[in-house]
């Protein structure tokens, strides 16, 4: 009988071990593969992330600045208006005021003359010191004072000399009489009084 000759086929199964660990060697090597992609996309998202978040703190950094200044400049522009509106109010009483003065400067001769004469009006004296009682009081309200000038240095800041008379009791710059009354209205000047100066005797007989 001729010879057999028998062909052994070896076929991949569990049961081959290098068949078996061939799988699992590439599948690692495919997963090694990958993992750096992974990683790389993952840190360029974080990346963009981070980008985003830094260019919101800018933008609110700069947001919140342009807040503060407008703020600042409307504070200011409420503040600048109050006092342009309140030294508006000043000024305007302040010239009516002025303007009233000539009212109590007559009231007030007119007073003197009707006590000089030598048959004065009772009445007419009376009703006269009455509305100058009154002007004075509405003076008083917003702050008007008249200026003790007589007897008091010379200050020009209150006082506008018109003349200069000799005196032995008074000493020298010294407010002798006072031919129309000066007022202040809260402490700044209204209307300087007019007055009369004393003067050395020299000076005196120099400005006659």
């Amino acid at each position: 009988m001729p010879e057999t000759k028998r062909i052994k086929i070896v076929t991949e199964t569990d049961d081959n071990p290098v068949a078996a660990g061939a799988a699992p060697a590439e599948a690692a090597a495919a997963d090694n593969s990958g993992e750096p992609h992974e990683l790389t996309a993952e840190k360029e998202r974080m990346r963009q992330m981070e980008n985003r978040l830094a260019a919101k703190e800018k933008e609110y950094d700069e947001t919140h600045d342009k807040l503060l200044r407008v703020s600042a400049e409307f504070e200011n522009y409420r503040k600048r208006t109050a006092r342009e509106m309140d030294d508006f109010r000043k000024y305007a009483v302040q010239s009516l005021l002025k303007e009233m003065l000539s009212a109590v400067d007559h009231i007030e001769l007119a007073i003197q003359a009707a006590a000089s004469n030598s048959a004065p009006d009772k009445n007419l004296t009376e009703g006269l010191s009455l509305t100058l009682k009154e002007l004075l009081r509405i003076f008083e309200k917003f702050n008007v004072m008249p200026i003790e000038a007589v007897g008091k240095p010379f200050n020009p800041e209150f006082h506008e000399a018109i003349l200069r008379e000799e005196s032995g009791e008074l000493p020298e710059n010294t407010v002798l009489r006072e031919m129309q009354k000066g007022y202040v209205i809260g402490g700044r000047l209204l209307r300087p009084a007019l007055v009369v100066v004393t003067a050395p005797r020299d000076a005196a007989r120099q400005s006659d």
